[in-house]
């Protein structure tokens, strides 16, 4: 596919989708990387502009660049915003009462500890859905028990090899002192995010290395 008709393809799918402003993002390619660039109203749709790009055939990767710029009459104190943040988490069962948050000009940093990774998850996808929030660093620690490494690797290997949605034959997996490095290729970014979700799954993984290549 050249270069050309991947812009057009990405472009369609974002403007397909009723979450993201189209008008306001533009797209480069090169070889499969894709840019989005732009300004958008909202850190839940600079996320969104980013999976849409993903979902295209033909993306290798997505470099976000997007800007999240609020109107100045809708934006909020940082201590209004980490109230409302906090609310959110606190809302979220999926979350832990654990994580903490704290805003910087619109800039919220999770912290504090969890036991798994989709907690990790659920809260990065919470605070970005608050509105005023730019963007969100996640600082929360894993604090896990560390099973051997070789029961680690034979379960993600397993479940693997049971997911019907991935091709397990091309990926292959390393672990050591709960880091998980997961390599190979892969057919499309779905595999590939079921392969990093799969991974992250074992208990005792605090770190993924995602050294996974989308290949077409």
């Amino acid at each position: 596919m050249s270069n050309d008709e991947l812009v057009r393809w990405v472009t369609d799918e974002l403007f397909w989708d009723p979450k993201v402003d189209g008008d306001a993002i533009a797209v480069a390619a090169d070889d499969g990387k894709v840019t989005l660039r732009g300004t958008v109203g909202s850190f839940r749709e600079k996320r969104e502009a980013k999976k849409d790009a993903e979902r295209v055939y033909g993306v290798k990767s997505v470099d976000n660049e997007l800007k999240v710029k609020i109107l100045s009459e809708d934006g909020k104190e940082d201590a209004d915003l980490r109230g409302d943040v906090l609310q959110a988490l606190m809302l979220d069962s999926l979350v832990p009462a654990t994580i903490d948050a704290k805003v910087s000009d619109g800039w919220v940093t999770l912290t504090g500890k969890a036991e798994w990774q989709y907690q990790r998850d659920e809260a990065e996808f919470i605070a970005g859905n608050v509105f005023g929030v730019i963007g969100v660093d996640d600082e929360i620690d894993l604090d896990t028990p560390q099973p051997k490494a070789g029961d680690v690797k034979e379960s993600i290997e397993k479940s693997f090899k049971r997911n019907a949605k991935l091709d397990a034959k091309g990926l292959s997996v390393n672990t050591y002192n709960g880091t998980v490095s997961v390599s190979g290729t892969v057919s499309s970014w779905a595999e590939h995010d079921e392969a990093i979700d799969a991974a992250w799954a074992a208990p005792g993984v605090t770190h993924v290395e995602d050294g996974i290549l989308v290949e077409y």
